[in-house]
């Protein structure tokens, strides 16, 4: 079992470590722990795999265990040496900055009902005011990524969901400003989840003043015309139609059910 990555400090948001099997239950074929700026599909891929999908999340924000399943992909490794890391200040470089490190673990969730898909819009706290993503956002502490994915949603839209399985996991590294208008070099480690709303509403935003301008059910037919945020859209370019067909197919045993009884 290699070990990868040098480690480090989450911020404020803990430690997620990365295990990598070929299948369930198998044995570790890497482990590391993600460090600052660390890409784990690039980890996996210098480590002779390639990623085939994420299988788990177990334990809570201080001591996470990402599971994914890989495959051995028996091609010649060159390291890349250091990322570069893009900035978001308008005007400024990355040398002309002094920014505060932080690593963010947050989880996300891809939220279905007959109603379509469940959108959250930026505000203007934010470098991309305007622009709609996915419900979700920073784990607290003592809770899992389950737990948080049921808390944001609720807080940014007023839904109550049913989580169903880990979905995808992301990754993104930028130097900008925070909300609070403090200059982070900033990495972003996104745990995706597939969640379910049985008993849709119209959604309404309660944590007012934050980082959520607004929030809407989009038609599931008319999703690709939204205007995403960049890590959304490649989310559910990847996902939303399975998502939506198993929601169909779930609603259709539901009411087949009901109707039998």
């Amino acid at each position: 079992m290699g070990r990868l990555g040098t480690g480090g400090a989450l911020g404020n948001s803990g430690w997620v470590q990365v295990v990598g099997v070929e299948v369930g239950g198998g044995s570790p074929r890497f482990s590391f722990l993600l460090a600052h700026g660390e890409d784990p599909f690039r980890l996996a891929w210098e480590a002779g795999y390639r990623i085939i999908r994420p299988m788990s999340a177990s334990g809570t924000r201080d001591e996470l265990t990402v599971t994914v399943q890989v495959t051995a992909h028996r091609r010649p490794v060159a390291p890349r040496g250091p990322q570069r890391t893009r900035t978001m200040l308008r005007g400024v470089g990355t040398a002309d900055a002094d920014p505060i490190v932080r690593q963010r673990l947050a989880a996300y969730a891809l939220v279905v009902s007959e109603r379509g898909i469940l959108a959250t819009e930026f505000s203007d706290r934010t470098a991309i005011p305007g622009l709609w993503s996915l419900p979700g956002g920073g784990i607290d502490d003592g809770e899992n990524p389950a737990q948080t994915v049921q808390r944001e949603v609720y807080e940014e839209t007023g839904q109550i969901v049913e989580v169903k399985r880990f979905l995808d996991l992301q990754t993104d590294h930028w130097i900008g400003q925070s909300p609070t208008g403090v200059v982070e070099d900033f990495h972003a480690v996104r745990l995706i989840y597939a969640a379910t709303c049985p008993e849709p509403t119209d959604p309404v935003v309660h944590d007012q003043g934050g980082t959520t301008a607004n929030c809407r059910w989009v038609p599931a037919e008319s999703w690709r015309t939204v205007d995403w945020a960049s890590g959304a859209r490649a989310l559910l370019n990847r996902h939303a139609t399975t998502q939506l067909r198993l929601c169909r197919r779930e609603r259709w045993l539901r009411d087949h059910e009901r109707d039998a009884g």
